[in-house]
């Protein structure tokens, strides 16, 4: 087959596809949230080039049973772990017509509209947020990435150079998630301080503890720079008291940067709205429209309060790029961004929220927080099962308490046999050396039968542990 098929054959491709991605989601309500993927079942996933190309049928076929099936299910209501996203379907049909287009989304000059539509999403989340006018942002491939662009604006602005970077201090928490601390060493800042600030019972950051911290930076000689906090941390879901920590931050001349990646887009749902506005009075954020927007795997997005930060940190030129060097009439991802070459990947985020409008992204987002909220209550209702605390917006932590004092063996077994049974997916995480699961309700398509189930199956799964006392031998 060429490289441009005819409008017959692309017809045909096209069909396929789209029997096959239909067939997926008819079936997606049965379909188990996760399958232990099998040693051996990916051998028939060997590359296996020739001159002539394979059976299109037989690609797909591979596709369909060797991919679509082992793993997680992120597309399933089933799928409660990690924090998930979901996938909407008008997502993937601009996902479709940004690829066939073509169209490059980094420089104003190259394509006015793409720009135009991603520079009018940043303007939206800003005005959600609350950050002024001036402020500004990047549409990033995910959270990694964006925390690593608000970082290294967070450096610049902050004056952290080669000579000074030993003495520069980083206040994190240990709920932080890690890829800020990845993005450290990757921006150069491994060699500098990182404090890990003490947290309250309910695992937020203490500001008692972090302005104690930074007293005795300061009489040190040390120069403390930057703060990270979290709305919405991804093993406890919890929200830090952003307000107090903001004060610190300002007092002390510290960039303050809050990672809600997860959290932020509960500003849309009136339940969880109050808890998150103090968001507004940080320096840099991030959020993730792939979580809490239901949008496919591969769009995060970072605000930073004053865009001068952004150009000053990414924007360079070159001769080649002469051309594009104009009077632009809207600010280009490239100059506030470490991209150059950049997907048009605006456009699975616009095409949703214009079709769809903003209604049912509200309903979906209180729904999680009630399902949240009822998960909590229901799992207390099970005897021998504890709760770490109610949940702020959709992730709760729990385990089961046995009668002996296995309890990290207990519920690893437990989990385990969640994992086999496969009609949902849970996760786990370890605090303070103590083993919980967590159940992270965010894809929009799970509702209150998907709730249910889940408790039915660990009560299940609980009572058949119990009748194997020995099962820890």
């Amino acid at each position: 087959m060429g490289l441009e098929p005819n409008a017959n054959i692309r017809s045909q491709l096209r069909e396929k596809v789209m029997t096959i991605t239909d067939r997926f989601l008819s079936g997606i309500k049965e379909a188990p949230a996760y399958v232990a993927p099998d040693k051996y079942s990916l051998d028939s996933l060997q590359i296996n080039l020739n001159e002539k190309g394979h059976n299109p049928d037989d690609v797909f076929a591979e596709i369909e049973k060797y991919v679509d099936l082992p793993g997680i299910n992120p597309a399933s209501g089933n799928h409660l772990g990690y924090i998930p996203g979901g996938g909407l379907y008008t997502s993937a049909l601009g996902d479709y017509w940004a690829d066939i287009t073509n169209r490059y989304a980094g420089i104003f000059y190259a394509d006015p509209g793409a720009v135009k539509i991603e520079n009018e999403l940043i303007r939206w989340m800003i005005d959600l947020v609350g950050y002024p006018p001036e402020a500004w942002g990047n549409l990033a491939s995910g959270g990694s990435i964006a925390n690593l662009t608000a970082i290294i604006a967070a450096r610049e602005a902050k004056g952290i150079t080669p000579e000074n970077v030993r003495k520069a201090v980083i206040y994190l928490s240990d709920q932080t998630h890690h890829c800020v601390e990845k993005a450290l060493k990757i921006a150069g800042l491994n060699f500098s301080i990182v404090r890990k600030v003490p947290m309250n019972a309910d695992l937020k950051m203490d500001p008692t503890q972090l302005e104690l911290l930074i007293k005795k930076d300061i009489n040190d000689g040390y120069l403390p720079f930057l703060l990270v906090s979290s709305a919405g941390t991804t093993d406890s879901g919890v929200i830090d008291p952003i307000s107090d920590l903001d004060r610190l931050a300002k007092e002390n001349n510290i960039w303050h940067h809050v990672d809600a990646a997860y959290g932020v887009f509960f500003l849309l749902s009136e339940s969880c709205r109050s808890a998150l506005l103090d968001m507004k009075k940080s320096d840099s954020l991030v959020m993730d429209p792939h979580k809490s927007l239901f949008l496919p795997y591969g769009l995060g997005v970072v605000l930073v309060k004053d865009r001068e930060v952004l150009k000053k940190a990414f924007s360079y030129e070159a001769n080649y790029m002469q051309d594009a060097t104009t009077d632009d009439l809207e600010v280009s991802p490239a100059d506030v961004s470490p991209e150059l070459t950049k997907h048009f990947r605006g456009l699975r985020m616009w095409l949703p929220l214009k079709i769809h409008g903003l209604r049912p992204f509200r309903s979906a987002l209180e729904e999680k927080h009630l399902l949240a909220k009822y998960f909590y209550y229901e799992i207390l209702k099970i005897e021998g099962f504890e709760v770490f605390r109610a949940p702020e917006i959709s992730v709760v932590m729990f385990r089961y308490r046995p009668e002996n004092d296995e309890i990290n063996r207990y519920n690893q077994k437990l989990i385990k046999e969640i994992h086999q049974d496969g009609r949902i997916f849970l996760s786990t995480t370890t605090v303070s050396g103590e083993f919980w699961l967590r159940v992270a309700i965010l894809v929009f398509r799970t509702h209150k039968d998907a709730i249910d189930r889940t408790l039915s199956l660990l009560n299940e799964k609980v009572k058949e542990i119990n009748s194997h006392p020995d099962f820890v031998s």
